[in-house]
């Protein structure tokens, strides 16, 4: 029985017999995770995609950091801010983000 190390021929050899293909992603520049209250960036990533028959899978390497998602602002959220407290767009996007995006709260932030 074999029981050293498979160099690269070898695994690609195997793999292929077993139908899984292996590729690695070009020009990735950074992966994003979204989960519930944060996002994790993983930067200089090197991806590589197996597929097998039937199923897709990523081998993400790089280097990771967390950060909190950035806060979305629908357009008619802004609009809506604008008419009603009587400012320009800028404004009620900045008081928008203040407020984490409620509206009512931007509304009297912006009239008090």
């Amino acid at each position: 029985m074999y029981r050293g190390r498979m160099d690269r021929r070898q695994m690609e050899r195997a793999m292929k017999q077993m139908g899984i293909r292996a590729k690695e992603l070009e020009n990735v520049r950074e992966v994003v995770i979204k989960l519930a209250d944060r996002e994790i960036v993983i930067s200089n990533a090197k991806v590589t995609l197996m597929e097998m028959p039937g199923q897709r899978t990523y081998q993400v390497i790089g280097e990771e950091i967390e950060r909190k998602p950035e806060l979305e602002i629908r357009e008619d959220d802004i609009k809506l801010v604008m008419e009603q407290a009587g400012v320009d767009r800028e404004a009620a996007l900045r008081a928008l983000k203040d407020v984490d995006g409620n509206l009512a709260q931007a509304i009297l932030k912006l009239k008090g």
